[in-house]
């Protein structure tokens, strides 16, 4: 499961900074407020790679996922990314989970098989 996680919050960082990008083409924000905002969820991004088998990770990368929906009201596309990330999120989740079983599954299997 972090495998795949960690894979979709690598893709976030680097649309997140692609969002400010164009978010400091609009002349009513502020470019420090921008980055200030961008540059917290993409270190955000980063920090949960390692923070997903941590009590709190999965939320925290919810959390990320509504967030970047939101960001749609700034940027309008983020609106159809943010949903393609949440999408993405729950099926690094639900995916990642069933690896996870399938793989202690096949590890409990070939330790009964080599026991004596």
């Amino acid at each position: 499961m972090r495998t795949l996680c960690a894979s979709t919050l690598i893709g976030e960082f680097f649309v997140i900074g692609f969002a400010g990008l164009v978010a400091m083409k609009d002349d009513t924000l502020a470019m420090g407020t921008v980055w200030a905002v961008c540059g917290t969820a993409m270190v955000l991004s980063v920090l949960l790679c390692g923070m997903i088998g941590r009590p709190g990770g999965v939320q925290l990368g919810w959390a990320l996922q509504i967030a970047l929906v939101v960001s749609g009201f700034v940027v309008p596309v983020m609106f159809f990314l943010g949903a393609v990330f949440a999408g993405l999120w729950w099926a690094s989740l639900h995916f990642g989970r069933k690896i996870d079983e399938a793989k202690a599954r096949w590890a409990a299997a070939e330790a009964e098989a080599g026991a004596p």
